[in-house]
């Protein structure tokens, strides 16, 4: 037996409302449905879903996301097509992460001037 919306949005993260434009856009297969018709997720749903929430959060594009979950159903003949998605993906990511070291760097040296000022 599966879970509800309420119950995959609650172990997810993600509202119900996500869930929904999730599955309508294509990010997620069309969920199966219970015999009263109510959506039903599976654990693999969930992985799935965890997977897509990672990679929203590092950035990636709605488009890209549905590229990859296109590929994906396609199945092991997409294997190096998706490999190289993710690797682009994963250099914007290192991109992102050296910039905002950068950025740390600087606040920390700001913080450093004005603990030095206040304490002379």
């Amino acid at each position: 037996m599966g879970m509800t919306i309420q119950e995959a949005s609650r172990k997810s993260g993600l509202s119900a409302h996500t869930l929904r434009y999730y599955e309508r856009i294509g990010l997620i297969h069309a969920v199966d449905r219970s015999m009263n018709g109510h959506r039903s997720y599976t654990e693999p749903d969930l992985t799935w879903l965890d997977f897509l929430t990672r990679l929203r959060s590092t950035g990636m594009p709605i488009a890209d996301m549905c590229r990859y979950a296109e590929l994906r159903r396609q199945g092991p003949e997409t294997f190096a097509t998706r490999r190289r998605l993710l690797e682009t993906h994963r250099e914007r990511v290192r991109a992102q992460i050296s910039q905002l070291t950068g950025d740390l760097e600087v606040l920390d040296h700001k913080i450093d001037f004005y603990n030095t000022q206040e304490n002379e």
